[in-house]
């Protein structure tokens, strides 16, 4: 963590009149998937407070902004679901509840998460809360396969009083119902590609390991001195690089054209689904470019002590991420274009 704080990483979502770097997406998902290629599992705490940020900032006063950012390399950590519970007291809120899942927990200064607030008998509104992680309790929860490094535990409170300068209505979206990018619908998949860019780094540091090797490691039950003395070697490596060099070189096209789209007020449904489609192509490509190289590897990929299987299982489960819903992105889009055949067919 002082590492990627020397380096300026989590300073790239700061605005510069607050001392920050102000990166423009491309130039935040090139230095994230750089970092990926090392530990994904670092990355990912990265693009997660540099997703957050233009996320939720834009709720914030210029009060709160400049205590926010009293620390331009200040970190953002929170969790979606499920809200916890708030109730209005004098000058605030107080909170109680439980949020998992919170990457970044144990050392972000910061912590973002949703409240249903009651005041009286009246029905509740939902909030974002900004807090203090230190006035918030962490039950170490996170015990998986893959993205060990995140420390993506549980938040809790147990009647925590939050200023009402710190509880952040929500806007809403035409429907009248609460909408956190109401008027921002790029914001989505801003976050998504910020995220993607630590999981195409693991992959390029999976095609690392293995084209370190490609010339010592000897095909087992062959007479081949090496893997790349081997045609077939080598056309699986070939294969894999190309899946993962396509997929970084997508990931830059796609961060572009996103960050284009950044201060557009509306989107085409048909273009959200489509560069959700594209989004979930690169994870795709990044998964089937490392399987191969575990296969060209072996057994032995799985020892603990080989980084082959650390970059395979961060990859693996960072992929599982809401924002990377394979199925879910497909059947929106084919609804999305049903829809759009119904409405152009000549009656």
């Amino acid at each position: 963590m002082a590492a990627l704080q020397d380096a300026g990483a989590f300073a790239l979502a700061t605005p510069v009149r607050f001392g920050g770097l102000g990166a423009d997406l491309p130039t935040t998902v090139r230095v994230i998937s750089e970092l990926g290629r090392g530990c994904p599992s670092s990355a990912w705490l990265v693009a997660v407070s540099a997703e957050a940020q233009p996320a939720f900032t834009p709720l914030m006063s210029e009060d709160v902004l400049v205590e926010f950012y009293s620390d331009p390399d200040t970190r953002l950590c929170g969790a979606g679901n499920p809200p916890g519970r708030g109730r209005r007291v004098t000058g605030g809120v107080r909170v109680s509840g439980r949020w998992p899942y919170a990457s970044g927990c144990e050392d972000a200064p910061w912590a973002i998460t949703p409240v249903m607030v009651r005041d009286g008998d009246g029905p509740p509104e939902l909030v974002v809360v900004l807090a203090p992680t230190s006035d918030l309790d962490i039950e170490r929860t996170w015990d998986t396969a893959g993205m060990r490094g995140t420390g993506s535990h549980t938040l809790v409170a147990d009647d925590v009083f939050v200023p009402q300068a710190h509880v952040l209505p929500l806007p809403t979206g035409p429907n009248g119902a609460p909408d956190l990018f109401s008027g921002r619908p790029a914001g989505p998949l801003a976050g998504g590609v910020t995220l993607l860019a630590a999981l195409v780094g693991a992959a390029r540091g999976a095609l690392d390991v293995a084209g370190s090797t490609l010339h010592e490691r000897k095909p087992p039950m062959t007479q081949y001195d090496s893997l790349a003395a081997s045609p077939g070697a080598r056309h699986w490596f070939a294969e894999a690089t190309h899946l993962i060099e396509s997929a970084q070189h997508d990931l830059l096209v796609l961060a572009a054209e996103i960050d284009q789209l950044m201060a557009e007020p509306t989107l085409a449904d048909r273009d959200t689904t489509t560069l959700r489609m594209r989004l979930n192509s690169i994870v795709q490509r990044c998964q089937e470019g490392v399987n191969l190289l575990l296969d060209l590897n072996g057994a032995s990929s799985f020892a603990a002590d080989n980084a082959l299987q650390r970059f395979w299982r961060d990859l693996h489960v960072g992929s599982r991420h809401v924002q990377f819903n394979p199925y879910l992105a497909l059947e929106n889009h084919a609804k999305v274009l049903a829809d759009a055949e119904v409405t152009t067919t000549p009656a």
